[in-house]
């Protein structure tokens, strides 16, 4: 596969191994390959893929994945090329 880069150095994926409890459900819904379950657990493959969407820490049970709206977050650079205001897609609620 070719590399896919959303953003360079910009992503606010974080990871705790610890919190992870393998269950790969972060892995199925991130639509850019970014995670891969390794011996049980989680493990970042390749952070410039992600596009922040949030799929990932809003499918995990345990906490261990967060991610929080930046300047890579995909409906946010979108809005903004657009000329558009509004929250980004991985914003918590209540927030803008």
């Amino acid at each position: 596969m070719a590399e896919l880069v959303y953003l360079r150095d910009v992503v606010t994926l974080s990871l705790d191994q610890e919190r992870c409890a393998g269950c790969g459900l972060c892995v199925t819904v991130c639509p850019r390959e970014v995670l891969r379950l390794e011996a049980g657990h989680c493990r970042v493959v390749d952070r410039d893929r992600c596009m922040e969407c949030g799929a990932c820490s809003r499918n995990c049970a345990t906490g261990a994945i967060t991610v929080r709206a930046g300047v890579g977050c995909a409906t946010a650079v979108i809005n903004a090329t657009l000329g558009r205001q509004g929250s980004c897609c991985c914003a918590s609620e209540g927030s803008s």
